[in-house]
């Protein structure tokens, strides 16, 4: 089992790398004046993402070996495979449409997708007794495709607000594209901050009272917020700004939060660095670089053929074998669980996206910022959702 584990760590971080590398070759797309050149840097981009998707595929059975079962049961397996389904849904429709500058924008949501997940922990454990179903395969690799395929309109959406919304002049197009650009600052900024002091191996230990009896908790990362009533008992550790209020007095509840203030720090530096690098706001220059590369109305397709493939794969896995499962494992198929919501959230905004698209003839402009919001659903759904609000799915 241990070789089998160790195997399979090596070709995950063998994957990351690949997909980075493939990026550098998509970002050559844009810089190369001349067609043939272009083409070269494209083809070798898509190929180290094939080879990088195959690596990762090897990450999946080394460790679906060392387990015993599909790796997808919690945070860490469930993100880095939706991180592969992204690359998946890429490639295929890559090779539909030939865009280059999805590679550009497509792997590094990858990258982000496969370094969140390592923040969580990535030991191996048996399945929990609910999970302990064939469903669980069908179900989350469903589910997790749909989000995928789904994700690449995210993609092609940003490319085309980037490349569309007038940098002219401020609006309220450019402050909600900056914002959507702060917010991938923020997912970035949250894996450098956890990955400095988890190398640093820092701790900060507090006594506070939970359901009635005193606790330890520890942090491992400065404490901006403190727990509850807690007291800092480590020393040499930084003190708490504040504490937490006193409804958040769970076990986690003020460390979470305190992670996630350092996410929100981290990418105002991440951010507002940028912006004094380049003096201009951050969509505003990368336009330049990608008018000359950007066809508007086969970006567009490619946004709305995503949503028109994902959204029935995504209502397959995350609803109709959901509930089918559900029904097996708790003799019910609604219960309102919070997952189950957001879920059904999700399946009603994309079902309003093609209504509005089909029928209202919402594209373009529209159509492009649907599909972000539809992506931040789903991010919400996999990093709220699962780390905030507490359910039936918290095992996840």
């Amino acid at each position: 089992m241990g070789d089998w584990t160790a195997i399979s760590g090596n070709l995950l971080y063998a994957a990351f790398f690949i997909y980075l590398i493939a990026t550098f070759f998509f970002a050559g797309t844009i810089r190369d004046k001349k067609k043939g050149k272009s083409r070269v840097a494209g083809n070798i981009g898509i190929t180290l993402a094939i080879i990088g998707f195959l690596t990762q595929i090897g990450y999946f059975i080394t460790r679906w070996i060392a387990s015993g079962h599909a790796p997808i049961s919690n945070l860490f397996e469930y993100t880095t495979f939706f991180g592969m389904m992204l690359v998946f849904a890429f490639i295929v429709l890559y090779f539909i449409y030939r865009v280059d500058l999805l590679g550009l924008f497509a792997l590094p949501i990858a990258l982000l997708l496969i370094a969140f997940a390592s923040m969580f922990p990535t030991e191996i454990s048996p399945l929990v007794p609910s999970l302990q179903s064939h469903w669980l395969y069908i179900h989350v690799t469903t589910a997790s495709l749909g989000q995928g395929i789904l994700s690449v309109s995210f993609v092609a959406g940003l490319i085309f607000l980037i490349s569309q919304v007038d940098q002219s002049k401020r609006s309220k197009h450019t402050v909600w594209l900056e914002f959507v650009i702060y917010v991938i600052a923020v997912t970035l900024a949250f894996i450098i901050v956890s990955s400095s002091f988890s190398a640093m191996n820092y701790e900060a230990s507090f006594e506070a009272p939970i359901e009635g009896q005193q606790a330890e908790i520890t942090y491992n990362m400065p404490a901006i917020v403190g727990p509850y009533q807690g007291e800092l008992i480590s020393e040499g550790s930084m003190s708490p700004f504040f504490q937490a209020p006193e409804w958040m007095r769970g076990e986690d509840a003020a460390k979470k939060f305190n992670t996630f203030l350092w996410a929100l720090l981290g990418g105002i530096v991440l951010y507002w660095g940028t912006r004094l690098i380049l003096r201009k706001r951050i969509a505003a220059a990368i336009q330049p670089l990608l008018n000359k590369k950007v066809n508007p109305e086969l970006v567009d397709e490619v946004s709305y053929r995503a949503v028109a493939i994902g959204f029935p794969v995504f209502t397959l896995g995350a609803l109709i074998f959901a509930m089918i499962w559900a029904q097996q494992a708790w003799d019910r198929f609604w219960g309102w669980d919070p997952k189950e919501v957001w879920a059904l959230i999700t399946f009603f905004f994309y079902a309003a996206y093609l209504h509005l698209r089909l029928s209202r003839g919402w594209q373009g402009m529209k159509s492009a910022w649907l599909a972000v919001g539809g992506f931040g659903i789903i991010m919400f759904n996999l990093i709220a959702v699962n780390l905030i609000i507490s359910g039936l799915h918290s095992y996840a």
